[in-house]
């Protein structure tokens, strides 16, 4: 059968089917490349970036691609991120009497180091669990200090709240807020933080709307990081979850707080503007 029979039949005109065998041969370097970036910016956050954390993250790189786009490469790649479904919150509304819920849920704050926020979540590694102690800063949602041990104890938080304090260059007048765990109530916290002048502020007992910012971190950090079986051992555990919290998270991770940038980009962007201010 001849092509011009073949036009006929499906009443197109012989150029516009040349046309179209050309297209065929031709290949798309851009998309090519677009796809690759996506693949590899998919796989560095465990198959968690969705098409807006991929788009913001091409963003920084200076890709400019809209985010439909990127939902149709991840389409076509077979690319489905994870991400947990809704939590369901306790309520409660008793306060510890001798340390104060002085936070009282006012979560944004104006300056890095005013307001701190600590938890201890639990990670399998290998025949126990670990326990990790987390402090974060809530100006951008930065964590700022990090400490990971075999047993929850009061020198695990110590231990977080003290590469904290180094860290951001011994701040003074910083609140410290956490639940009411016993770990934040003992004696040995409670000295180490008047060492270092922070004012102690504790959730409503089983409240975890007082935790918001940081249910959200340890949401992050379990549902996209941690292997769903755990780690093989604490300190293959400490390396991969401390590369998430300083790096990936810190870094790279684009946080809707803080309008699709990282924490450590929005505390950049505040002392350039300070600068000018």
């Amino acid at each position: 059968m001849s092509v011009e029979m073949v036009c006929n039949a499906f009443d197109i005109s012989r150029s516009g089917y040349y046309e179209y065998r050309q297209r065929r041969k031709h290949v798309d370097v851009e998309r090519l490349a677009l796809r690759a970036q996506v693949i590899r910016l998919f796989t560095k956050s465990r198959s968690s970036a969705g098409s807006r954390t991929i788009k913001g993250l091409l963003s920084e790189e200076g890709v400019v691609v809209g985010r439909f786009k990127v939902r149709r490469l991840m389409s076509e790649l077979g690319l489905i991120c994870k991400q947990p479904g809704p939590h369901a919150y306790m309520q409660a509304t008793v306060e510890r009497p001798d340390i104060p819920n002085h936070l009282d849920r006012e979560f944004a704050v104006e300056q890095p180091d005013q307001v701190w926020r600590g938890d201890i979540p639990y990670i399998w590694s290998g025949q126990r669990w670990g326990y990790l102690a987390v402090v974060l800063d809530l100006y951008a949602r930065r964590v700022v200090g990090w400490a990971m041990s075999s047993s929850p104890d009061a020198d695990l938080v110590v231990k977080a709240l003290d590469h904290a304090w180094e860290q951001r260059g011994q701040p003074e007048k910083v609140m410290f807020h956490s639940d009411q765990g016993s770990q934040y109530a003992s004696r040995k916290f409670r000295q180490k933080l008047w060492r270092y002048r922070m004012t102690q502020s504790m959730s409503r007992r089983g409240n975890c709307w007082d935790n918001a910012p940081m249910e959200r971190l340890l949401r992050s950090l379990k549902s996209e990081w941690i292997p769903a079986l755990g780690y093989r051992n604490l300190p293959e555990a400490k390396e991969d979850v401390g590369g998430y919290l300083m790096d990936y998270y810190n870094r790279q991770r684009p946080h809707a707080f803080n309008d699709g940038i990282s924490p450590v980009a929005a505390e950049e962007n505040l002392k350039i503007l300070s600068g000018i201010n």
